[in-house]
Parts: C-alpha cells; sequence; structure tokens
C-alpha cells in the first residue's frame, strides 16, 4: 500500500499567497461555526450540532480544487467547512443552526443538513451511505450529455464505506466509468466504532482494488496535499478517466454529535495523543514558516472570523420559526388532505 501522500517542506502547487491565506480563514471559520454550534446547544438555544474539528485540512484543500459552476457536491453531514469554501454563506448554517423559517429546508433538517441548487451542492442525506447513489445518479447523467468539463465530489466517513449503498455506488460508477471523485473523510470513528471494528483491512483505499479502480491515500491535515490529490482525482474525472477513492486521513477531536458522550468509547489521552495532527496549527505554522502570514496576521483573522460569526448568530436567532401553515408544504405533491 503506498504511503499517504503529504507535501514536502513546501509545495503550493501553483496557489498564491492570497489563496493560501483564503485556505486558513477557511480552516478557522469552520472551526468557529463548530464551536458556537455546541456552544449554543449547551446553552439550551439548539437542539442538536455536528462538529468536524480535525477535518478542517480536508475541506480546506478540496473547496480549492472544486470548480465552481460546474462542479457538483455531494456532501455528507461533517462537511461544513467544504460547503463555506463552495460558496455557502455563513449565515446558512446559523439558520440551520436554529430552524429558523429562512432557512433553505425551511428549518425541517438537523442542523449541517445544508442543500444549495445555486452552487451546485445536493442536499445532505442523514441516512449513512444514502447519498452516494444521488452522487452517482448526478455523474451519470454528466457523462450522458457528453460534458466533459464537470464532476461529482462524493464525501462520506468511513463508516459509509460499510453500507451495501456504498458499494453499489462505487461498483456502479466504476462499470459506467462516471467522472466522480469518492472522498472519504477517515476521522478513525464511525460515531462509536473503531476501524478494526468495522473492517478487517488497515485502510479505507484498500477497498478500490476490488472495483478496477484507482484509491489514494492523503494526509487530512495538510490542505496543500488534500488540495492536489483532490484536483488530479477531479481532473482525472473531468477528462473521461473514471473514478477515484481519495481516502483523507484524520482525527475526530469532538464527539459525533452534542448528543453523544465520547468518554463512553475513547479516553482524553488518546483524543490529546492525536493532537498533533490538529490542522488548523499545523497550516498556521507553515504559513508563518515561509513568510506567508504573521502572527498578528492570524490574530486578525481570528478577529475578523469571530466578529462574522457573532453578526451572523444574533442575525439568525432574531428571525422568525417556520409559519404553523408551513407544516404541510412540501410535503406531498398537491393537496395535503387526506386520501379518504
Amino acid at each position: 500500500m503506498a504511503k499517504a501522500i503529504e507535501s514536502p517542506s513546501f509545495e503550493r502547487y501553483g496557489l498564491d499567497d492570497d489563496r493560501l491565506r483564503w485556505m486558513l480563514r477557511n480552516m478557522h471559520l469552520q472551526r468557529t461555526l463548530d464551536n458556537r454550534g455546541f456552544q449554543l446547544n449547551r446553552q439550551g438555544k439548539i437542539p442538536f450540532a455536528t462538529g468536524s474539528e480535525g477535518h478542517e485540512g480536508i475541506h480546506a484543500g478540496a473547496a480549492v480544487a472544486f470548480s465552481r459552476g460546474k462542479d457538483v457536491l455531494v456532501p455528507y453531514y461533517r462537511d461544513i467547512g467544504l460547503c463555506l469554501g463552495i460558496g455557502m454563506d455563513p449565515l446558512e448554517a446559523l439558520l440551520s443552526m436554529f430552524a429558523r423559517g429562512a432557512d433553505r429546508s425551511g428549518g425541517r433538517q438537523f442542523p449541517n443538513h445544508f442543500t444549495s441548487k445555486a452552487i451546485g451542492m445536493l442536499s445532505i442525506s442523514s441516512i449513512i451511505a444514502a447519498h452516494c447513489p444521488h452522487a452517482v445518479g448526478v455523474a451519470y447523467a454528466m457523462k450522458y450529455r457528453k460534458e466533459t468539463d464537470r464532476a461529482v465530489l462524493c464525501c462520506f466517513g468511513d463508516g459509509a464505506t460499510s453500507e451495501g449503498e456504498w458499494h453499489e455506488s462505487v461498483n456502479f460508477a466504476a462499470v459506467h466509468r462516471l467522472p466522480i471523485v469518492f472522498l472519504c473523510e477517515n476521522n478513525e470513528w464511525a460515531i462509536s466504532t473503531p476501524r478494526e471494528r468495522q473492517m478487517a483491512i488497515a485502510d479505507v483505499v484498500q477497498k478500490a482494488a476490488g472495483y478496477g479502480i484507482p484509491g489514494v491515500i492523503v494526509e487530512g491535515a495538510d490542505p496543500l496535499a488534500v488540495y492536489k490529490t483532490v484536483k488530479d482525482a477531479l481532473d482525472r474525472a473531468r477528462s473521461g478517466g473514471g473514478p477515484t477513492l481519495v481516502e483523507a486521513k484524520c482525527y475526530r477531536f469532538l464527539s459525533h454529535t452534542t448528543d453523544d458522550d465520547d468518554r463512553t468509547y475513547r479516553s482524553r489521552e488518546e483524543i490529546e495523543k492525536h493532537r498533533h495532527l490538529d490542522p488548523v496549527p499545523r497550516f498556521e505554522r507553515l504559513l508563518i514558516e515561509c513568510g506567508i502570514v504573521t502572527d498578528e496576521g492570524i490574530a486578525e483573522i481570528k478577529k475578523e472570523v469571530l466578529a462574522q460569526v457573532n453578526e451572523v448568530t444574533d442575525r439568525a436567532e432574531a428571525m422568525p420559526f417556520p409559519a404553523p401553515q408551513e407544516l404541510y408544504t412540501n410535503v406531498y405533491e398537491g393537496t395535503h388532505e387526506p386520501w379518504l
């Protein structure tokens, strides 16, 4: 099995300083919104929140590789940073958390279940791996229309690769050489189940060989390596080369959700043991060492991000809940009256 791809001392892969600083800001925005969700839940203001701390490098890198206005993102519930990275307004995240009427889903969905046709982002499914057939369907449509400059980016956790729908999706995409990249964000925990309890192989990417497609491992804490790996896979898909399975290794530092007590299945010492993999301080150090940002510049980014998150939190909280009559809209086609 090939060693995980990681950037050498510093390889920017054609990205200028502004883009690298944008990636760092995206990572801080994602983390701040994550923290805000957990804070609001503990304050009793929202019933539920999902965290993605540890995934920031994957999301920032993949977002830059994504072609806005052409590609289609089929995300999963831990992809807030990626959704922000392809153009979602941070206000959308807070409207979802507060379940306000202005939310695109009308306040009906769990937090972090985003959707936006305008930016090419499919609705998120709570059912693990259920979105994978949808992603494959979009990729099949692209091939049917003979579109050669578009691809689908389908994201999921390691637990999804144990589901039948995931295997069916990868097999169909492989047989028909569809323009799709399967991005596994392997954070080592399928809720409370570690990798060794759900699969007898060391790496998810080993499953690619069973379907005759390329598989690549990348260090998820390195946004530049993720950018290069996902970009290469998307370029291959856009040019007719077929699907690729990318496994981005990371670590989930927070509970699965605010409803989960991760102390029941892992120790605090284990989490701290993985803190060297935290993508945010790692990327900060790299950019400081390369003269791309200063300590003062990072402090300014954090200040700006916190101000932005505070502002959208206040705006979203002040908005009204869905009107009672909205209960019956967007549920059935036509009338909601009983059949008999």
